[in-house]
């Protein structure tokens, strides 16, 4: 047997999650392998829609533009109720871009051509998926992981981080609790059909005393609907599996309609209730993320959303121990900032589920009875962490996300914050004065409204509106574009202070 390859990362699973994890990390220059059971690419829609905090996480990757292509933000709402149309609206268009806030609140695209773009982000920083390949379990010890393969290989690295699913074989293997509830019924059948006789302009929502049918378009050269529906129940009462008969049946009993017609299936499943949290994020080496640390309802669309935004707060610390400028230590603030995340979005998406059940029994609700206070991701943040220090208290305080704002540079030229904070480095924006000398080489400083040749003018006043700065200040971004520090001018000393303790 040949001796077992090393490497920093070693990634389980090949979802958004997992690969957006590869793509910061590779971006770093930190070697990753990425593994995935699957034999090849997944197919299918499953999860469809990018909220506008993940376009941000994205965008700073480079898929900004790909992804916008590829996508549609503006999809309106067309609801029936025992087969009459009842209510149309378009839930866009309250989350329209601002300039704190550059994308749309949604983006709909099928999950696998997310996955495709980030493969192919990922090919060009080096590194591939390697499918086929099944991690059957690990231990830990020495300073390393080392894994072990269904085909018998095994591997070392220094860390393993879990992106394998609701299912994780990596947190099985870990011990760590997945606490909630889960119904052993299916609550809907899922899947992608072609079809004909429905104009591909709007998501179509059946409601009645029977159930739930809901089609759903991607356009733009994907002939796909995405069906989300009551199940059908066999003489036992049980749920039966999904089919293209199936489907057509449901689709001809919700809609009352001879002109639609269901062509063939692509990807089809059954969804269960299951709402679940991993009890812990971090054992030693080995690290969870994505659905194997949380699993919910479809309700609001927060399942891959929240996934990518746990490899966004992984990534750029992952990645600073392994380089050696910060202290294994700084991985326990994960587990400290993204399981309240989880929380909150388990309980809001049960809620959001529970709304739906509730209406799809009254003529003119639909899926927008799970709307909550923010389903774009931009107001979450981490107020509570050790990683935040605020010395200002103002309207923008450390743990929230950094807003965008539009600037431009000593030419004229137009440049947005999120474009000058692209990259793994820590951003310090010194608004109405230039920093004291003798800050390290690794943090990138941006003056705002100086004499400084080299900085930005805010001439829309945009980002000091959005940043609540009045005067000079000093405001320290991560790398993951969250608020680390705010402090007056002249408080250098606490901005390397703050960096000397990471």
């Amino acid at each position: 047997m040949t001796a077992p390859s090393t490497t920093p990362v070693l990634i389980s699973g090949a979802g958004p999650t997992g690969l957006t994890l590869a793509c910061l990390l590779a971006r770093q220059g930190v070697a990753v392998r990425v593994v995935e059971r699957a034999p090849g690419p997944h197919t299918g829609s499953r999860g469809k829609t990018l909220n506008a905090r993940s376009l941000e996480v994205l965008a700073d990757l480079g898929l900004a533009d790909a992804l916008l292509a590829s996508g549609r933000s503006r999809l309106s709402f067309h609801r029936y109720f025992e087969g009459a149309f009842v209510a149309e609206s378009d839930p866009a268009a309250d989350t329209a871009p601002t300039p704190g806030a550059p994308y749309p609140g949604s983006l709909f695209l099928p999950q696998d051509r997310v996955e495709e773009l980030l493969r192919a982000r990922l090919a060009e920083l080096g590194a591939a998926v390697e499918f086929d390949t099944e991690l059957t379990g690990f231990e830990q010890g020495g300073g390393q992981v080392r894994a072990h393969f269904a085909d018998g290989r095994t591997a070392t690295a220094q860390y393993l981080v879990g992106c394998d699913g609701g299912r994780s074989t990596v947190r099985k293997r870990l011990g760590v609790a997945f606490t909630g509830t889960g119904e052993p019924e299916p609550a809907m059948v899922v899947g992608d059909l072609e079809l004909s006789g429905l104009e591909p302009d709007a998501w179509h929502q059946w409601f009645g005393p029977q159930g739930a049918l809901l089609l759903c378009p991607f356009g733009d050269g994907d002939r796909r609907w995405q069906v989300q529906a009551t199940p059908e129940t066999g003489p036992d009462g049980t749920a039966l599996a999904p089919s293209l008969e199936g489907f057509r049946r449901i689709v001809a009993r919700h809609t009352g309609r001879e002109d639609i017609r269901v062509h063939r299936a692509g990807w089809l499943s059954s969804w269960r209730v299951n709402v679940r949290m991993a009890e812990r994020y971090r054992v030693g080496r080995v690290l969870l993320a994505g659905d194997a640390a949380h699993v919910h309802p479809t309700a609001g669309g927060l399942g891959m959303n929240t996934g990518i935004q746990d490899a966004w707060n992984l990534g750029w610390k992952l990645g600073a121990v392994l380089a050696g400028r910060a202290r294994p230590a700084l991985l326990d603030s994960y587990q400290e900032e993204r399981l309240p995340i989880a929380a909150w979005t388990l309980q809001t998406s049960a809620a959001g589920m529970e709304a739906v059940i509730r209406g799809a029994r009254t003529p003119g609700v639909g899926v927008e009875a799970t709307r909550i206070a923010d389903l774009t991701g931009l107001s979450l943040g981490y107020r509570w962490s050790s990683l935040a220090e605020d010395g200002l208290g103002g309207l923008l305080q450390a743990g929230d996300r950094a807003p965008d704002a539009p600037c431009a540079d000593a030419e004229g030229r137009p440049i947005r914050f999120l474009e000058a904070f692209a990259g793994d480095r820590f951003t310090l924006l010194a608004f109405g004065h230039r920093p004291a000398t003798g800050l390290p080489g690794h943090l990138r400083t941006i003056t705002v409204d100086t004499d400084d040749p080299a900085g930005l003018r805010d001439t829309g006043g945009h980002a000091h509106r959005a940043y609540g700065v009045e005067g000079r200040a000093l405001v320290l971004v991560r790398p993951d574009n969250h608020v680390a520090l705010t402090a007056r001018k002249g408080e250098e000393k606490g901005v390397l202070d703050y960096l000397a303790r990471l």
